[in-house]
């Protein structure tokens, strides 16, 4: 056992905040790996040190592997926290931290190796009887991927296997349409990934993205933090999520998080990390979709309904200790719902907005998390995502904290840069969504029909 007492944040934005505020509490001595964008950002303000790790654009800083380990070393951190997006889902990052002595706060490098793989994590889900959709292996060219999509049924997705994050994905409703998808999604996960290997999946047009939480330890601990709805997306990106589902009634909730239990026990799993599955609402069947071995944009979500902080745990197991609950202590209080607050606009096809934000009040109103790095006179560069803000609400039912959401986005005062907030509160207004009666294209149909054109285009 080894508590970890400095910490390299190999990350940005909002995410390294939470980190930087998760090391405040628990003694833990924070260094900052930063850009040259981001040396004056809020979390480069916070972190106890800051050092510059290269240029703006990710290729040259976060995402080089040798040199976040230079940092890490030439600090004297003990330990890298990787956040999420960049070097999370690297194995090459937990390799180096084993190579030099440094502590990997996250899973282990051969978790991430199988549950990055698409097809091996589809081979570890059918390993323990959880089912998968039907699909098939590595798709090498055309002809290969015509015989499939005829087998499976259109429609299809073709998708990367080494990808995550909807990169990679695409979808083709009928045969003529197949050719030109597969050329695209090929060249996407080539770019995105550096592997342009596909493999393909029938297409559930009535479905729910239900995701479950779950955390491990060295000793063999595994424990669920129940389920999160994360439904409502664009592109495949998701833009809000909540907890619990409205499509999970308490004997589904005890089958999907039980499956997400069982791959993680048989892949020995250590430290936080979220089993995804689609769910046919028509013929209410649960099918593995992947894993992801980081925390996630959406850990807030799990936190506000448990009580449970997740980043200070992924501490405790990196250190060596064990889980600091069991299985029967977690409970799932209240409802909660968080909305992804973005520098883009809606009007404009979800055009990324960066630029000067010149005035940013966040709402303060009871039942409201807000997690952000942003400030008025922060400038929003243009080379990573334009996550601004994460608004979490929560509330002792669904419908108190869908309005207790509306309130906060109504105090929510961002100018100099385009938000979605207002497309938030459009969604929060619709009945279906108030009804829970969405699915994983309802996002794409709405804007359809609000802003005129066609998320396919």
């Amino acid at each position: 056992m080894k508590d970890i007492s400095r910490v390299l944040i190999a990350n940005r934005g909002e995410i390294a905040v939470r980190i930087i505020r998760a090391c405040r509490e628990m003694g833990i001595h924070s260094v900052l790996a930063a850009s040259e964008a981001d040396q004056d950002s809020l979390p480069a303000r916070m972190a106890d040190r800051t050092v510059c790790i290269g240029p703006a654009h990710p290729a040259g800083s976060y995402l080089k592997v040798e040199t976040i380990i230079a940092a890490a070393l030439g600090t004297g951190a003990d330990a890298i926290h990787p956040g999420y997006g960049f070097l999370a889902e690297q194995p090459s990052l937990p390799d180096a931290c084993a190579k030099y002595g440094l502590i990997f706060v996250g899973p282990k490098a051969e978790n991430i190796r199988k549950m990055g793989d698409k097809l091996v994590a589809r081979e570890m889900a059918g390993a323990v009887g959880i089912p998968v959709i039907p699909g098939s292996d590595l798709v090498g060219d055309h002809d290969k991927a015509m015989r499939i999509a005829e087998k499976i049924g259109y429609p299809v997705l073709l998708k990367a296997a080494a990808g995550g994050g909807g990169k990679g994905m695409k979808m083709a409703r009928e045969p003529r349409e197949l050719k030109t998808v597969f050329d695209e999604a090929s060249a996407e996960a080539r770019t995105a990934f550096g592997d342009e290997r596909l493999y393909m999946e029938h297409f559930v047009p009535n479905a729910r993205h239900i995701e479950v939480q779950i955390i491990g330890d060295a000793f063999g601990n595994i424990v669920h933090l129940f389920e999160r709805d994360c439904s409502l997306q664009r592109r495949y990106q998701k833009m809000l999520e909540e907890s619990p589902s409205t499509a999970v009634n308490a004997e589904l909730r005890e089958q999907i998080c039980r499956a997400a239990i069982d791959i993680a026990r048989h892949i020995g799993y250590e430290n936080a990390g979220t089993v995804e599955f689609i769910l046919d609402q028509d013929h209410s069947r649960f099918y593995f979709l992947e894993m992801n071995t980081r925390i996630q944009v959406e850990h807030p979500v799990t936190e506000m309904i448990t009580g449970v902080d997740l980043v200070k745990e992924q501490f405790r197991i990196s250190g060596g200790r064990p889980l600091s609950f069991t299985q029967e202590e977690i409970t799932l209080t209240g409802h909660a719902v968080e909305c992804r607050i973005n520098a883009e606009s809606p009007q404009r096809g979800f055009q990324p907005s960066p630029g000067r934000i010149m005035r940013w009040e966040t709402p303060q109103e009871t039942g409201i998390r807000v997690d952000s790095h942003c400030y008025a006179g922060y400038f929003v560069p243009p080379f990573y995502d334009s996550l601004l803000a994460k608004v979490i609400a929560v509330g002792d039912d669904r419908r108190q904290a869908i309005e207790r959401m509306q309130n906060g986005l109504n105090h929510f005062l961002a100018s100099g840069v385009d938000t979605n907030i207002a497309f938030h509160r459009l969604v929060l207004d619709k009945p279906d969504y108030r009804q829970g009666r969405v699915h994983t294209r309802w996002v794409e149909n709405l804007l359809a029909e609000e802003y005129e054109y066609n998320e396919n285009d």
